[in-house]
Order: C-alpha cells, then sequence, then structure tokens
C-alpha cells in the first residue's frame, strides 16, 4: 500500500514539474491538414487587451485549419503564471529564432537585451510583422539602453520609434471615446479588390478607433467609423474633435482613421518586411469572424502566398475572452490553460488585490 501511494505521489509530482516546464504553446499542423512549411510566431503581451487569450485562439485557427506551424510567446512571472504587467518578460524567446512571420500584440514592452536581440535578429533578415492594436507602441525602453531605438518616445535614430518607424504609426491618442464608442470597418475606396480582404465584411470591434495617420507608403485598406454607441447596429458618431497633432478640429468620421494598412519596410539591414498593422485587435474584437478573417489573410499574405477566397476562421477551441481593461486578465494560469482542447473558463480567479497606499500624514500647522 505505502509503495502504490508513493508511486502516485511520484507521477503527480512529475507531472506538476512537466507543467510548470510549459513556458510558451506549440500548435504543429494535424494529420489531413496539408502544411505549409511555415513558422509563425506570436507574441502576446499587453496589460489591457487580453492578448494572452487572443493569440492562441488565433494560433489554433491558422495551424488546424490552415497548415501553419505556431508558437505563441508570453510574459510569465517567477512561477511560470502568465503576466501580462511583466513587461521585461518574454518567455521561450528562442523561437524567433526560425520565425517565417511575427504576429505581434503587444504593449509597452522593455525585453531582456538577449530577447530584443532576437527580435532585432528577425527584423533585420526581413521577417514579415503583423501587429495588432497597442503594438504601434509595442516598446517602452529606457533612453540609455542600447535598443532605445525601439522605444515609442525614442526620437533617434527612429523618430517616433519602432511603431512610426516601422509599422507606420506610433501611439496618438484615443480618436473614438475609450468604452463608450466602437468601431465599424470601412473599405477603403480603391482597395475592395485587395487580396487581403477577400471575405472580408462587417468588421465590428467593441475597442475604439485610434488617432492614426500612416505614411503615403502605407495601402490603407479599413477605415474605422466612430459610432455613437457600443453595438455593431449603432449610427456612426457626429461630434468634432481637435486633431492631436495639430489642434485643429474635424468631425470624427470626416474623415474616418484608417485602422488597418499595409507597408513595405526597408530596414536597415538592407532587406525588406511586409508590414500589416491594425489598429484593431483586442481580444473582444476579434470576435468578429471578419476581422479575424482579415488577420488570418494577413498571414498568407506576408509570406507571399494566395490568400484563400474565404479562409475558414472557426474557433478550433470555444473562445469567450474577457473585457478588455487594465487589471482584468485571468490570473493563476499557465499556457498549458490555453493548450489545444482546453478552454478557459468565466470563473477564473480574479486579480489580487491592489496594495493600499499610506497616506501622507497631514503637515503641521
Amino acid at each position: 500500500m505505502y509503495l502504490r501511494s508513493f508511486v502516485c505521489v511520484a507521477l503527480l509530482l512529475s507531472a506538476l514539474v512537466a507543467r510548470a516546464a510549459s513556458t510558451s504553446l506549440v500548435f504543429n499542423v494535424p494529420a489531413g491538414v496539408a502544411a505549409k512549411g511555415k513558422h509563425v510566431v506570436l507574441l502576446s503581451g499587453d496589460e489591457e487587451y487580453r492578448s494572452e487569450e487572443a493569440m492562441p485562439m488565433l494560433a489554433k485557427i491558422l495551424s488546424q485549419r490552415h497548415g501553419f506551424k505556431c508558437t505563441v510567446l508570453f510574459a510569465l512571472d517567477a512561477d511560470g503564471k502568465i503576466d501580462p504587467e511583466n513587461q521585461r518578460s518574454l518567455a521561450g524567446a528562442e523561437a524567433l529564432d526560425t520565425a517565417d512571420v511575427i504576429m505581434m500584440s503587444l504593449r509597452f514592452r522593455n525585453w531582456l537585451e538577449a530577447d530584443m536581440q532576437r527580435f532585432a535578429a528577425a527584423l533585420h533578415r526581413g521577417v514579415p510583422l503583423i501587429a495588432l492594436r497597442t503594438s504601434t507602441h509595442a516598446f517602452n525602453i529606457p533612453a540609455d539602453s542600447a535598443w532605445a531605438k525601439y522605444s515609442f518616445n525614442s526620437r533617434a535614430p527612429w523618430p517616433g520609434g519602432f511603431g512610426k518607424h516601422v509599422l507606420g504609426e506610433t501611439w496618438v491618442t484615443h480618436w473614438g471615446k475609450h468604452k463608450f464608442e466602437a468601431t465599424r470597418g470601412v473599405i477603403e475606396p480603391g482597395a475592395e479588390r485587395d487580396a487581403l480582404l477577400r471575405g472580408v465584411a462587417d468588421v465590428f470591434g467593441d475597442s475604439d478607433v485610434y488617432e492614426a495617420y500612416p505614411p503615403a507608403d502605407a495601402k490603407i485598406l479599413l477605415r474605422g467609423q466612430v459610432l455613437k454607441g457600443m453595438s455593431p447596429a449603432d449610427a456612426p458618431a457626429d461630434h468634432v474633435k481637435k486633431r492631436a497633432t495639430d489642434k485643429q478640429e474635424q468631425g470624427v468620421n470626416s474623415p474616418a482613421m484608417p485602422i488597418a494598412w499595409t507597408r513595405l519596410f526597408a530596414n536597415e539591414a538592407g532587406k525588406q518586411n511586409r508590414i500589416f498593422t491594425t489598429t484593431m485587435g483586442a481580444a473582444t474584437d476579434l470576435v468578429n469572424e471578419g476581422l479575424r478573417r482579415l488577420v488570418v489573410n494577413s498571414v498568407f499574405w506576408s509570406l507571399g502566398l494566395d490568400v484563400p477566397a474565404r479562409a475558414d476562421v472557426r474557433y478550433v477551441d470555444p473562445f469567450m475572452p474577457r473585457k478588455y481593461g487594465f487589471r482584468g486578465n485571468r490570473f493563476q494560469l499557465t499556457p498549458d490553460d490555453y493548450a489545444l482542447g482546453q478552454t478557459v473558463p468565466e470563473g477564473a480567479p480574479p486579480p489580487p488585490p491592489q496594495p493600499q497606499k499610506k497616506k501622507a500624514a497631514p503637515a503641521k500647522k
């Protein structure tokens, strides 16, 4: 009896160790699906828009339905739990060494130098980038760092930093009213026949439009119509707002801001990166079939592959993302909780309470 108990405990401990060792997710191509022979690396790491939920969902679709090997990387805490607020962490960054495409949903990251080196090396060898939502301000690196040029607020040698220089825009401001005015995607006149828009219709997101001004070499695919509310049926907003850039007033939809574009970026190593950027991409935005299809299409486009007439973007596992917002992510989860066949329940642990700041003692009279 004691031996049996010992064996059971040993097996349990072994399973726990194996589980703790999983710091990233790898989704291989299943039997019966034609493999594309390409590796998509998906980078999660933002405190607000639940990229740790969205990236596994997209990786499952890309691998199980379209034949791409996918690796999802996360920001982790010291115990191996997913922690979007750990801006220094990119566990499993060695996957970037074999990436054929990088899909990123990042915000204000300041990775360790070895991880930043891997990202820069991938960029310099011409790996395409697919950038969602806050990736326009993916990095916030101290000015005295060797990687300061990737920072959103660095002015030299890249004015505007990584977002403006590489993707086509950095953080400007919320153009729609945050959490009150949703986004309807409207196809840019002249882009209707673009391969990236095959099968894309009725794009809607419950996140707001960002103020954005892509460069002249960008091809705008969608503009974001600011809505009066948070429903796809809401009418377009008609109020006036001052632009952050020049303080001049305009109607929020006159014209509407760009929310999806492509460009070809000539990098410092003499290679070219295909870039697809969308300022949509909250996990709740990706409940929308049209937006999911646009993101899946961007992988085909970025690799120079034929974009399907209507890409299959059905969920592989149920997808029930939490609403965006700070400190609203599901806590105490590991990458394995988002593995193939797993569905994270809504009742996942709530965030721990914030430490209370001590009030300053009143000044003596």
